[in-house]
């Protein structure tokens, strides 16, 4: 039984013996309990991607219809994101490492010109752990930037100052698909894939990991096998991270992490971000997965990300039908909080959305709905203490000790 359903049936006791009054006193007790905690904690998102035509009157960074967007934020009381800059795997190619390059300054650029140009007064860029609590106190919401796949520099070093110059602070070393620098988690047969191609980090990716510690980028082992996570957490001089990525005892899914690189990670003093991605969540049984795609088809989308042009009771028939069939839920997604706490400590775990990327679960879909996740933690017996150091402390400790291994 989870820890939540037991709060439930407490509760619940509560309200048969001593009346319905006592019961609700209790729970608002512990909503407000939990929306004080939430008004007082910084609270930082580790990954929310964005697309290319992102901060142009396409894709209004203010109210676009994603599940990231100012007016969200500040309504679910979302601090801090940060905004990524993806890009896809191709055959690694002189035509395609340009390409690559291309489309991550297009979205350096779009990240910038939301935050100096069209919403300056709502949200600022944060360079350095300096800044976060300026800009914070100064009540405007906080980017900070996160490149997605190390194929951004093909084979060029040299982009990594350049990029760091734009403001990227981590970058995830590969993504689907092996890159120069490391194995992927998800190997592709596109791209004639071996299973390892580097046997983990390559040589070229330990000269990388090296030149991201000198500039005081974080490395991030999101996304790349568990051999390569483990050469990243033993090359890097700073702590590492794992941008999004949930326990693989809990979801056998090969983009989690086993207790073997957990425990890796926790030596290393990094920080694993758990993420609301579903799929990494909770595993589905075929006949779940069978219905999740007849649920959305019979609203006429394939994927969950392109409801978007749903009307808001669509949206929410879509929710009430997915609960029905059991999907992924705020609770499900702190089991694998709780269980990285329990195996590698509350200084060693974090949250993370990958909203606009595939994430969401239900209750936390969008960032709108951001304090369910600190009320599931509050319900849970975490203190608030806990809960800064899980929506951001714990991130923030590893940039700072980054910081000072480039000092």
């Amino acid at each position: 039984m989870k820890i939540t359903q037991r709060i439930v049936i407490f509760i619940a006791i509560f309200f048969f013996v001593l009346g319905k009054n006592t019961f609700s006193q209790t729970a608002e007790i512990i909503f407000s309990e939990a929306q004080n905690i939430h008004n007082e904690v910084l609270t930082i998102d580790s990954h929310d991607d964005i697309p290319l035509n992102f901060a142009t009157e396409a894709v209004d960074p203010l109210n676009a219809s994603r599940q990231v967007n100012l007016e969200k934020m500040q309504l679910g009381g979302l601090n801090m994101a940060f905004f990524i800059v993806y890009v896809s795997q191709s055959e690694r190619t002189l035509e395609n490492y340009e390409k690559a390059k291309a489309d991550a300054l297009t979205k350096f650029n779009a990240i910038q010109r939301m935050a100096n140009e069209m919403y300056p007064e709502l949200i600022e860029i944060a360079y350095s752990t300096q800044d976060i609590e300026r800009i914070y106190n100064s009540g405007k919401l906080l980017a900070a930037i996160g490149i997605e796949n190390g194929y951004a520099i093909g084979t060029d070093l040299a982009l990594l100052e350049k990029y760091y110059d734009l403001g990227a602070r981590y970058m995830t070393l590969a993504h689907n698909g092996h890159n120069d620098i490391a194995d992927s988690a998800q190997p592709r047969a596109q791209f004639n894939d071996r299973y390892a191609e580097h046997n983990g980090i390559s040589e070229f990716g330990a000269q990388v990991i090296a030149e991201m510690n000198r500039i005081g980028m974080m490395v991030d082992v999101s996304h790349i096998s568990k051999q390569a996570a483990l050469d990243a957490i033993r090359l890097s001089e700073a702590p590492v991270i794992a941008s999004h990525s949930n326990a693989r005892a809990l979801t056998d899914h090969i983009r989690n992490m086993d207790d073997e690189t957990l425990l890796a990670l926790k030596e290393n003093g990094g920080v694993m971000q758990a993420t609301a991605l579903s799929s990494f969540v909770k595993q589905q049984s075929t006949e779940q997965r069978e219905a999740t795609r007849l649920i959305l088809a019979n609203y006429g989308i394939e994927r969950i990300s392109q409801w978007w042009g749903l009307t808001i009771n669509e949206r929410n028939s879509i929710k009430n039908e997915l609960s029905a069939i059991d999907y992924a839920d705020v609770s499900d997604f702190i089991d694998h909080v709780d269980y990285a706490v329990n195996l590698i400590g509350i200084d060693h775990v974090g949250l993370s959305s990958d909203f606009d990327g595939g994430g969401g679960v239900l209750g936390w879909f969008d960032a709108s709905e951001t304090f369910n996740v600190t009320l599931e933690l509050f319900s849970r017996g975490y203190s608030k203490e806990d809960i800064r150091k899980l929506w951001g402390g714990n991130l923030l400790r590893v940039w700072k000790e980054t910081e000072r291994v480039a000092e």
